[in-house]
């Protein structure tokens, strides 16, 4: 399977000045292939293809006045931008055709110069690790590098990136060997919640660490301090990159803290069940700032490919089951049940349960049921590595193994 491993970078001031102009390039090359597929569409013209598009966004617009300057950076990294606009397209499609199931996929959309996260993508001819350390990358130079790890195999890309903080980051891709832990008999399912971030059948309960209620009272005062800087002054530059810093400060911690915990889930279990959340429709409620703050989906996303990393069993059960309202022990379901109620006494066998730890023995007992339907007893299903994200639109920080 594939994963990114990603490290922090430090070019020096003419580094940073070449990766601008990469940026900028590859920014442009992808603007102008998805006008040239906007304004065939409007005249009512074919589809331009992968290889045409090419050949008129850069081989003939490097000989133009307008694009000379495409010349300046690495023709993989143009390509590589092209790629990216190729692959949204064929996402989009294949939504529309009914062959990729997606909540939301939509047309490309125009890249803007102020977007906070900055990204170029470069294949195995367009960069390399040196023996001192260093990365090369083409027409850019050596560029130093913090290596936390090394790399468990020859990266086949790497993706460098700027943030909003002003942080410069390569992440690379590596395929990598499953790595079986030792076999357990325990099995579990998660309650995700806000009063704790987790639940489990075994009656563990996850306290939510809540970074960003932590950090507001400083995030608040950089807010303040930002809103009475003049627009286009250098003292509003500096406050905007402050407040960036901070944001980036309080991911990171969520970040770390979703790979320490889904780690530890995954090796003393054998088998993890948890429920498919619509944290998407979650988020437009009174508790959207809660519940993005806890992060549900990436915790989810890492529970499943470290599932597949570690030779264990992963799944997610039907988001409509009622797991709260139906009595773990006689099966009996009750129609209605307050979020103010916590503990509960079942109408027909009397036990007590407490409302998360009822829900997560019932996800639990729902994802054998389903693993038994599926397979037949002891059969598990197939494992299926976690997708590999590529540079693109998403700005959302880098997926750590």
């Amino acid at each position: 399977m594939r994963l990114r491993y990603r490290y922090r970078l430090y070019p020096d001031a003419a580094q940073r000045d070449a990766l601008a102009r990469a940026f900028g390039c590859a920014r442009v090359v992808y603007n102008d292939g998805l006008r040239l597929r906007q304004a065939a569409f409007s005249a009512g013209q074919g589809f331009i293809d992968d290889g045409e598009l090419q050949k008129r966004v850069i081989t003939q617009g490097k000989r133009t006045p307008e694009r000379a300057w495409l010349s300046e950076v690495s023709s993989v990294v143009l390509i590589q931008s092209l790629r990216d606009l190729n692959r949204a397209y064929r996402a989009f499609f294949a939504v529309r055709r009914g062959e990729r199931r997606a909540s939301a996929v939509n047309l490309p959309r125009i890249k803007s110069k102020r977007d906070g996260r900055q990204a170029i993508r470069l294949t195995s001819n367009g960069f390399t690790v040196r023996d001192d350390g260093k990365l090369y990358l083409t027409k850019v130079g050596d560029v130093e590098v913090v290596w936390s790890r090394r790399l468990p195999a020859e990266p086949s890309s790497v993706t460098v990136v700027r943030d909003a903080a002003h942080r410069y980051w390569a992440s690379f891709v590596v395929e990598v060997e499953e790595q079986p832990l030792p076999r357990t008999d325990i099995e579990c399912g998660i309650d995700l919640g806000l009063t704790h971030f987790g639940v489990t059948s075994g009656g563990e309960k996850i306290a939510a660490p809540r970074f960003l209620r932590r950090a507001e009272r400083k995030l608040r005062r950089l807010h303040r301090d930002l809103s009475r800087k003049q627009k286009g002054s250098a003292n509003r530059q500096k406050a905007r990159l402050k407040l960036a810093r901070q944001h980036a400060k309080v991911a990171d911690r969520r970040h770390d803290w979703h790979h320490q915990e889904s780690t530890r889930v995954i090796r003393e279990n054998q088998a993890v069940f948890v429920e498919d959340l619509a944290v998407a429709a979650l988020g437009r409620t009174r508790l959207a700032k809660s519940i993005h703050d806890a992060g549900w989906t990436r915790f989810v996303d890492m529970l499943e490919y470290k599932a597949a990393l570690y030779g264990r069993e992963f799944a997610k059960i039907d988001r409509f089951a009622p797991t709260t309202k139906t009595c773990s022990c006689c099966g009996t379901r009750v129609e209605r049940m307050s979020l103010r109620v916590r503990e509960w006494d079942c109408p027909s066998c009397g036990m007590r349960h407490d409302r998360d730890v009822n829900a997560a023995r019932n996800i639990l007992a729902l994802g054998r049921r389903e693993r038994l339907n599926a397979c037949g007893e002891g059969v598990r299903p197939e494992r299926v590595p976690a997708a590999v994200d590529e540079a693109g639109t998403d700005r959302s920080e880098g997926a750590l193994p």
